[in-house]
């Protein structure tokens, strides 16, 4: 969060003071960073706590759900760069780049790259959806950077003002693009979007010796917070403790595979070989 914020004042001084508006409009970009991170703050803050009445599969969603505010953040920033470049293309005003500014720019640049590598591994590392969605918003930031870094040496050899009004635009589908692919990962968490692949959950299943088939698999949740349920047709041979301790293993394995965290739900179903074959020949006559 500091070195978001310090990047951004540092690019939004140097901005104003060398009138360069996709320099600017960088250093913004680089605000909502640090807003995403006050906000990651306070989403992880009540994702944290524990299960409760009113919630009784936890308030993780709540992390993700901050990932929405990034996004709208990310949204508004770009339409107000995009309303500073149209004015600035309709009255184009000479940058005066010097040494100094670019100086600045290629530190920013380099904090970036170690901010968004830093935290998308501790994302992965936390299998954390804030973190991963922010370094992905930081991410863009290194490319928008760079692309000032170019338009300005692009102006120090010559090139028209208009150059720095178009970075801006450049700029702001780089912030819109951002926030199309955190609202993509937050959204289908949110809506319950299947966690994992069905043939690989059926592919654990299948492989305990006692199961003979397994459908209307589901899965939904994050990584760190996924919730499986399945029917699962077992011999109908097995005792209630022999079906107990199935259950149990089937539940292991899939942690296992997966991550320990997985709360699994198996509904077991008695097998029997004739009631399958007459089903099938049944479904073949309609056929």
């Amino acid at each position: 969060m500091f070195a978001n914020i310090a990047v951004a004042v540092a690019k939004i001084i140097m901005g104003n003071i060398v009138n360069s508006s996709s320099m600017t409009a960088d250093g913004f970009h680089s605000i909502t960073d640090g807003c995403s991170n006050v906000v990651g703050l306070i989403g992880i803050g009540i994702a944290a706590k524990p299960i409760d009445d009113d919630h009784p599969y936890g308030h993780r969603k709540f992390e993700t759900l901050t990932g929405l505010f990034i996004v709208g953040m990310l949204v508004l920033l770009g339409f107000k760069i995009i309303t500073e470049a149209v004015t600035k293309f309709m009255n184009p005003v000479m940058p005066e780049i010097n040494i100094e500014s670019l100086i600045v720019m290629i530190i920013t640049l380099c904090i970036n790259i170690f901010v968004t590598k830093y935290e998308y591994r501790k994302g992965v590392e936390l299998n954390s959806t804030i973190l991963i969605s922010d370094s992905m918003d930081t991410k863009s930031d290194v490319y928008v950077t760079l692309g000032v870094i170019t338009t300005l040496i692009a102006i120090k050899l010559g090139a028209p003002p208009i150059v720095d009004s178009l970075a801006s635009f450049i700029v702001a589908i780089f912030i819109f693009r951002a926030a199309y692919d955190i609202f993509k990962v937050a959204s289908g968490i949110l809506v319950d979007s299947a966690a994992v692949d069905t043939g690989k959950i059926e592919k654990i299943v299948m492989a305990e010796e006692d199961v003979r088939g397994a459908h209307k698999i589901r899965s939904r949740g994050t990584i760190d917070d996924m919730h499986i349920d399945m029917h699962v047709l077992a011999d109908s041979k097995l005792s209630l403790e022999e079906s107990h301790r199935l259950t149990h293993k089937i539940q292991d394995d899939i942690r296992k595979e997966l991550n320990n965290n997985v709360e699994v739900i198996v509904h077991l179903e008695p097998y029997k070989e004739n009631i399958v074959k007459n089903t099938i020949n049944s479904k073949t006559s309609s056929v």
